[in-house]
């Protein structure tokens, strides 16, 4: 089989005739997806995209898919996921459409030319994830994304999905292209693909645009799209406008529609989070209270946000009252609420009565998790009690059945180290490297490598980062690169501290 496309010829042994594209040609899509003088469009296509230049190195996967596009293979366009990692392949698409793209859809004079079977083909194959991969990478480059968007919408073959509709929509909205976005909104009722997860986006984006009138008014025009304004449906813009700030618009919705909609106990838990986010506390408990009066029963979520917000401005007299009172009313804080405050104790250096809500979690009954411990852990290590630490990490957690995680080992590393312990925090390295649920990262070794440079210890550098790189095969973060390079000018092996500037 055979068929001819502009601007060359592919067999179905996927050969194809080699064109002559000079500097200043204009480069369609089916140029770049069809040519043999592929090196020539990477190294020398200023004049079209600036984002091509001096990435001839990295587009061997690009060049792969454009060879292999001529005879689909649903496994290989599978593997074109890892295009997802560079902008590049998103940039190719776009502008390969951009050149053929409706003036009336990006605003060029070029009308769109007929589709041949060089767009059948690829639209037919073009897999739906790695449109959705596209649009990810471009969430920032509206223009872009609507030209991938458009030239994939545009062959009869393929048929357009919700969930590229759908982020097309967030695109355009969270770049305050709000005609567009309004414009595409129409085409989808029109196809009758709307969904209350878009409508959830327009809102979003109408209320992030500081529009939130026009977040309302999409309300008010549910039933025009198909969607039924129901608790679901008022809770999407309660949410919406309480994240915005808007809690007093998000009130005066409530009141106009809670004689008509059903109303849950998450239709309150967002009023009191909002309330909260502007810090209107009184308020937030207010409406535990009203909560009440409409039948339903306030969570640990409820109580829990209203002592957050407490945690963050240091009223921790008014946390105890909320304790007491989640008590009387037969409603238990949970393993989050009590992590909460712990941490916000220790952070404002009230150690002692860290300890006391440790003890009053105990008693509760309410069981300790991975992440309490780590915060305790944490927390005992700065106050300089080592040895309680170091129990509750061997005895006490394997006891209740809890189990550690890279940050617990990475908590009790750090803490050894910062107290001098080397050898105990390399005893704890070696049972988190020999451990089958977890794995060293790069923050495991941190402390190490600076307590070598602490205590002059140098030698055991060496070890550490062949560990790190060769073992474990752990890529170094900017700390970790400027703790090695002033450590060793520090202790005079300037030659040494090159290397990782050169190697980086």
């Amino acid at each position: 089989m055979e068929a001819e496309a502009k601007g060359g010829k592919y067999t179905n042994k996927g050969e194809i005739e080699k064109q002559s594209i000079k500097k200043g040609d204009t480069i369609s899509l089916k140029d770049l997806l069809f040519t043999r003088n592929r090196d020539y469009l990477v190294k020398n296509n200023d004049e079209h995209d600036s984002t091509f230049r001096n990435h001839s190195l990295t587009w061997k996967p690009y060049i792969m898919f454009c060879n292999n596009i001529s005879r689909p293979n649903i496994n290989f366009l599978a593997s074109a996921k890892s295009c997802r990692s560079n902008l590049n392949f998103c940039r190719l698409l776009s502008l390969g459409y951009s050149r053929l793209a409706d003036s009336r859809i990006v605003g060029k004079d070029e009308q769109c030319e007929d589709e041949c079977d060089v767009d059948i083909v690829i639209a037919k194959w073009f897999p739906i994830t790695l449109l959705l991969s596209c649009f990810i990478d471009l969430k920032d480059d509206w223009k872009s994304a609507l030209a991938v968007f458009r030239w994939v919408e545009s062959n009869p073959e393929y048929k357009p999905l919700a969930q590229s509709y759908d982020m097309m929509v967030d695109i355009l909205g969270k770049m305050k292209q709000m005609e567009k976005m309004k414009a595409l909104v129409k085409e989808m009722c029109l196809s009758q693909m709307i969904s209350l997860s878009t409508i959830a986006k327009v809102m979003r984006r109408f209320a992030g645009a500081g529009q939130w009138k026009e977040a309302v008014r999409t309300f008010d025009e549910l039933e025009s799209f198909g969607i039924q304004k129901d608790t679901e449906s008022m809770n999407l813009l309660l949410d919406t406008l309480c994240k915005a700030n808007k809690v007093e618009q998000a009130r005066e919705v409530f009141l106009k529609f809670k004689l008509h909609i059903l109303l849950n106990a998450h239709t309150f838990n967002i009023f009191i989070h909002g309330w909260c986010k502007v810090k209107r506390v009184d308020e937030a408990h207010w409406t535990v209270q009203e909560m009440r009066g409409h039948g339903c029963r306030p969570c640990a979520i409820s109580y829990s946000t209203i002592i957050q917000s407490y945690c963050h401005q240091h009223i921790f007299y008014k946390v105890n009252e909320i304790l007491d009172e989640m008590q009387a009313q037969g409603c238990a804080p949970n393993v989050v609420t009590y992590t909460t405050i712990m941490c916000s104790l220790a952070n404002a250096e009230k150690f002692d009565e860290v300890l006391k809500i440790v003890d009053r979690m105990k008693s509760s009954g309410c069981k300790p998790d991975t992440l309490f411990y780590n915060a305790f852990i944490h927390t005992l290590g700065r106050v300089g009690r080592v040895r309680e630490a170091i129990h509750i990490f061997r005895a006490e957690m394997p006891n209740n059945g809890v189990a550690p995680n890279t940050s617990t080992y990475n908590s009790v590393i750090a803490m050894l180290c910062h107290h001098a312990q080397e050898q105990d925090a390399l005893n704890v390295l070696k049972d988190l490297e020999t451990s089958v649920c977890t794995k060293p990262d790069v923050q495991t070794y941190y402390p190490l490598l600076k307590l070598c440079f602490k205590t002059g210890k140098t030698e055991n550098l060496k070890k550490l980062l062949d560990d790190m790189i060769n073992t474990h095969h752990l890529s170094l973060d900017l700390s970790t690169y400027t703790l090695l390079i002033h450590g060793l000018c520090r202790t005079n092996k300037c030659e040494w501290a090159y290397l990782p500037i050169k190697r980086w």
